[in-house]
């Protein structure tokens, strides 16, 4: 059954076209943080941990690693682990590219598995049909090259809430996001590895990067938190 939004979106397209093409100039001001993307940090029992995705996941919004997610979940773990880290993301990656960018990789052993993806996949105009299928192959990539005994992801973010987004826009990208969520709560029905953390943020502007379309450092650091909790219940 086709939804309203995708009904829609043909009478809307050259509004919606329009809308895009100025979200997008703006969200690309905003540059990747500098700072180290792999590192040893903390004291504890070793705890391997690979971050990868898209901008959300290298950090744009924060000016340094050390205020992106990065930094703010190796920080959160140091006190309990020595943390062996490592980032693998980029500005505007989609599922299949984070595949590409992860066979790269030599094969290794991580304990635990991050990944931010999503936003791009639903501005690309992926299906729920291809994003469940791409995700279930990026799930058996991750188990098969670096056997992680937990994957995490927060799903896809709710995209109507983005500040950036002007309407209709942000209500057709939501209503795709939100279908694009539930594809990926249906994989991982079937991954064991794979958990799923909601993050429902207050709507504060202090939680939005100064474009109003990425994170900011206080939405990294509660993401951050929520991530290395589930992580610390889950290795102790």
């Amino acid at each position: 059954m086709i939804a309203v939004d995708q009904i829609l979106r043909v009478p809307l397209l050259p509004v919606l076209a329009a809308q895009g093409l100025l979200v997008r100039r703006k969200a690309q001001l905003l540059p990747e943080p500098v700072g180290a993307r792999h590192g040893q940090s903390g004291s504890g029992p070793k705890l391997r941990l690979l971050i990868a995705g898209d901008s959300s996941a290298a950090g744009v919004g924060a000016q340094t690693q050390d205020t992106a997610l990065s930094g703010q979940l190796v920080t959160h773990l140091a006190p309990h682990f020595s943390v062996d880290w490592r980032v693998e993301a980029t500005t505007g990656h989609i599922t299949p590219d984070t595949i590409a960018r992860l066979k790269d990789l030599p094969k290794q052993r991580f304990d635990v598995v991050v990944f931010a993806l999503g936003v791009n996949d639903v501005t690309r105009a992926t299906t729920s049909g291809q994003f469940y299928q791409r995700q279930a192959k990026l799930m058996a990539l991750l188990r098969a090259r670096f056997t992680p005994r937990l994957i995490l992801t927060s799903g896809v973010p709710k995209m109507e809430l983005f500040p950036a987004l002007p309407q209709p826009l942000a209500w057709v990208l939501g209503q795709q996001a939100a279908r694009l969520d539930r594809a990926q709560e249906r994989l991982a029905e079937t991954v064991p590895e794979l958990h799923r953390l909601p993050l429902d943020i207050p709507v504060e502007p202090r939680f939005a990067a100064t474009d109003g379309y990425h994170p900011s450092p206080a939405f990294y650091q509660l993401w951050a938190r929520s991530l290395g909790n589930q992580i610390i219940a889950h290795h102790t």
